[in-house]
């Protein structure tokens, strides 16, 4: 067996944790500062020794609670009230921070299993997670139906009140002859080395750990687990041997469920092919719908006030002793530590035991604090959010009036930090953490990179020869590394340490070079939640690269253009590439999910981009843009049956048929259109193979009306602005099937056109499909756009500029707009009516009404905004009122004639 080597400095050491190996305790599992672990065995005497002395020697083990892997300090009790002197001096269990809603059930549930001594390096004690749901079935998920939920009172023996009875019978009529093992309800447990491997099988090296424990083959193909549906009824209700729960794996890998390594599992009985695991109706065959829908129903409120019931079981009081013969949850004693002497018995089989975890709670856990994420304003009686996530509330982003922060050139980067509110430095400028009291700057003639003190600009030092070329990007992940690339094609990777002179001034020294593009690296982005490196370039790629061990990991490729931006989700990996106009969306494994070009016109590049990072689950998530333009654009990826969209538009005029006909012929005379505007994703999924398709030639798209409008072909001409006002034709439309039409925002300015078209291409696929069969795909859609102040298309913007950098608060509750004059303005939530929306005209730029054409030259008139149009009128022409339900307003609010006679319609349609 090869010998293997790792060493790393006692100060990289962030936690050290007992373990149990082969069911003893031998182990220790040390928690590295760049994510990475170490399980070490040892004999038993020589592991307290090794342990006390990590422990005495790591002078960084965490303090921090919220960076702790269990969520905690580590002389913090875990049971809420036990640590009388915590609580006094204000720190909180990590049991406490989940009961006020600190941190998700998801967290706290693998906090828990840290605690309890279960690691993803030890199959045997792998973490366990509860089945949550009982609705496998349905072809939509009710999350507000608790029949839609297990019961969580109950271990999966319970689930079924006949199965239970068997198993309780078996409890009261047990008779060991020779008093060995005491009675019993299940003699398998929920959790073991075959059972996680088998969950696992699709994927390495779990595959051959599952054959190592066969014998080297795979189990027989019924017996795999192929089916979630089939999985659940087996642990559940039909099989007497299956009582397993989940792991972690279920809530956030959408890779385990794909055979994408096309192992041969054979065939069942019935003569199904085994591959891909079977998911339920309501996951539209789609592992990512899955693994989303999944943990949102993890989160929901009915799982959060009843979670606590299925820790008592797992982790707590009713783990053993007489509350678990009452909960029916008694398992063969072998599974208990300290009930029997392992080494004896069953040296040769222990791959197949586990051990309950250690039980973390005496009493019974408390319950989640569940609060409600709507309540009525006092005043006016509407709904509002509480959490008040700029997200959410798109409609009621408003602006700064003045700039927050101005810089002496265009804003290159943003960050807000808990005691000096938000910092921004100029582009070509990194700012050096934790402290950001200094920053590292390049772009300098001379090809110098030089360091300097955030808040006087004094310059430290100047690095001359530093680089080969010009420094084009930099990221600075932590105050002792920095990664560059330039027009050398390399990304270089830089330790800075101090100097040991009497100036003290941080020396640069190059720790490795990777290699890997053909042309300028313009953009970098790193992740430390994820030890990732995204090097974006001119050579049309993007290279993902290990942080931690500075090796190649994929490509990402191709790219219509160089790339221009890079942004990574720190919460789920996801990466966003910008290239010219378009923006590719990619997993953390490198699968493309969906991608979109944002603008008819190639000079509208993107320049800066960001993702909100708050609740994986939630759909209404957004990916943000800016653009030459100085426009911000919101994308949502939706999820939709591409089927039904066709449906839909064939049924909506006779005279559909005719145009697309026309459109095909058009194709088939003149060539593919060069950017095919369409409302669903089937530019998504296309336009990768158009990447070199020349962008200049005028645009042609095909709208098509609801049934009492006339089908027409608009010609975009490259000279028209998309962003322009009263100009739609950039709008993504609200799906036909109405699913999330809430999320897509049109421009308020414009009145002459209904929100309830549609865009097709000129490449749509009628023919030969199967109307009736989903076909479930994802797309990008404009949720939301931000003009004021800052875009070229809009008049009354005094002074316009492209948009160069974005930040997203930490609460989610503000979005940072810097722009190319070095001014940084911030948009947040607001209900108040007399506040100024995105879409209103400026009153300065308002001279007379929009309806009457009176003069706003009198003290007498007064300037009054439409709420819904955003243009400004007199009193007597906006004397109407009306809820705006599409904008979140749900009582009545200021609106013109024009506004109000078109709501006034649109209900009459809606109730009919």
């Amino acid at each position: 067996m090869e010998r293997m080597c790792s060493k790393w400095a006692y100060g990289d050491i962030r936690e050290v944790h007992k373990r149990r190996y082969l069911l003893q305790e031998a182990a220790l599992e040390v928690f590295s500062s760049d994510g990475r672990n170490h399980f070490l065995v040892f004999p038993k005497p020589v592991m307290s020794k090794v342990y006390e002395k990590l422990v005495s020697k790591a002078s960084t083990l965490r303090e921090n609670a919220e960076e702790s892997v269990v969520g905690m300090k580590w002389d913090t009790d875990v049971e809420a009230g036990l640590g009388l002197i915590n609580t006094l001096m204000g720190e909180r269990s990590v049991t406490q921070r989940w009961e006020r809603g600190e941190i998700t059930n998801f967290q706290y549930l693998m906090h828990l299993n840290t605690i309890a001594g279960r690691s993803y390096n030890d199959l045997m004690q792998y973490p366990v997670f509860p089945w949550v749901l009982a609705d496998y079935h349905s072809e939509e998920l009710d999350l507000t139906n608790p029949l839609t939920f297990r019961d969580f009172s109950k271990p999966m023996g319970g689930q079924s009140e006949e199965r239970l009875a068997q198993f309780q019978k078996r409890y009261r009529e047990w008779e060991d002859p020779t008093g060995e093992t005491p009675p019993y309800h299940y003699g398998s447990h929920y959790s073991s080395a075959m059972i996680v491997a088998s969950y696992l099988i699709r994927l390495e090296p779990f595959a051959q750990l599952f054959l190592r424990l066969q014998g080297g083959y795979f189990d027989l193909p019924d017996r795999l687990f192929h089916s979630v549906r089939d999985a659940w009824l087996s642990a559940s209700q039909t099989n007497m041997a299956d009582v397993k729960e989940l792991i972690p794996e279920f809530f956030y890998l959408p890779e385990f469920l794909a055979n994408q390594n096309k192992f041969d599992f054979g065939s069942k009985q019935n003569g199904e092919v085994l591959g891909d695991v079977v998911l339920p109706p309501w996951a539209k065959n789609d592992p990512r719908e899955f693994i989303r829908l999944h943990r949102k129903a993890l989160e929901c409120d009915y799982v959060s006030a009843h979670l606590h019931e299925w820790i008592d079981l797992i982790f707590g009081n009713k783990q053993q002793g007489p509350l678990a013969v009452e909960a029916n949850n008694v398992f063969l004693h072998y599974f208990y530590e300290g009930k029997v002497n392992i080494l004896d018995k069953f040296k040769c089989d222990l791959f197949s035991l586990v051990l309950e975890e250690k039980v973390l709670f005496r009493r019974a856990h408390p319950p989640k604090k569940v609060f409600r994420s709507v309540e009525p304003d006092s005043q006016t009686g509407m709904l509002v959010n509480v959490d008040r996530l700029f997200f959410h509330n798109l409609p009621n982003l408003v602006p700064s009036g003045q700039p927050v922060k101005e810089l002496k050139g265009p804003v290159g980067l943003m960050i807000q930090t808990d005691n000096r509110g938000l910092l921004a430095v100029e582009r070509n400028k990194v700012l050096v953490p934790p402290y950001n009291n200094r920053y590292i700057s390049w772009g300098f003639g001379d090809l110098s990179m030089r360091t300097g003190v955030y808040e006087t600009e004094r310059i430290l030092s100047v690095y001359e020869n530093f680089h080969i070329g010009q420094v084009l990007c930099a990221s600075c992940p932590d105050s002792h590394t920095l990664i560059t690339g330039g027009t050398s094609t390399l990304v270089c990777v830089w330790d800075m340490v101090k100097s040991g002179g009497r100036e003290k001034k941080p020396q640069i020294i190059l720790h490795e070079v990777l290699y890997g593009h053909h042309a300028s690296v313009t953009c970098l982005a790193v992740s430390t939640a994820y030890n990732l490196i995204v090097s974006g370039s001119e050579d049309l790629t993007c290279i993902v690269w290990d942080l931690s061990k500075l090796t190649y990991v994929r490509q990402l490729s191709p790219h219509a253009a160089a790339i221009t931006a890079i942004a990574i989700n720190d919460l789920t990996g996801d990466i966003a590439s910008c290239a010219g106009t378009h923006i590719y969306v990619w997993s953390v494994n490198g699968q493309l999910i969906v991608t979109e070009s944002t603008s008819p016109q190639n000079n509208n590049h993107i320049q800066c981009c960001a993702m909100s990072e708050l609740s994986e689950w939630d759909e209404e998530n957004v990916i943000l843009t800016g653009s030459m333009d100085g426009v911000v654009r919101m994308w949502g990826i939706e999820f939709y049956d591409d089927a039904e969209k066709s449906r839909s538009s064939t049924k909506v005029s006779p005279k559909t048929t005719d145009l697309i006909s026309h459109d095909k012929q058009e194709e088939k005379g003149g060539g593919e259109g060069p950017w095919d505007v369409q409302s669903d994703s089937h530019s998504s999924t296309t336009k990768e193979d158009k990447a070199s398709t020349n962008l200049s030639s005028p645009i042609k798209q095909t709208v098509i009306f609801p049934e009492e409008a006339q089908p027409q072909t608009v010609h975009v001409n490259e000279e028209i602005n998309e962003e322009k006002i009263g100009d739609h034709q950039a709008t993504p439309p609200e799906s036909t099937d109405g699913m999330n039409k809430r999320h897509v925002t049109p421009n308020l300015r414009d009145e002459s056109i209904d929100e309830g078209y549609v865009l097709v291409g000129h490449k749509e696929k009628y023919e030969n499909q199967d109307l009736n069969q989903p076909v479930w795909k994802r797309r990008l859609v404009l949720r939301h756009k931000l003009t004021m102040h800052t875009a070229f298309a809009r008049e009354d913007n005094a002074a316009p500029a492209a948009i160069t950098a974005l930040l997203v608060s930490k609460d989610h509750r503000k979005l940072f707009v810097g722009d190319f004059r070095g001014r940084i303005y911030s948009w947040s939530v607001t209900d108040a009516a007399g506040r100024m929306a995105d879409h209103w005209v400026k009153d300065e730029f308002a001279d007379q009404c929009s309806g009457c054409g009176i003069k706003f030259t009198t003290l007498i008139e007064r300037r009054h905004h439409c709420r819904d149009c955003g243009k400004v009128f007199c009193a007597r022409c906006s004397s109407y009122e009306a809820e705006i339900s599409r904008l979140g307003i749900h009582a009545p609010v200021r609106v013109c004639q024009t506004c109000y006679n078109k709501i006034k319609k649109a209900s009459k349609k809606t109730k009919s």
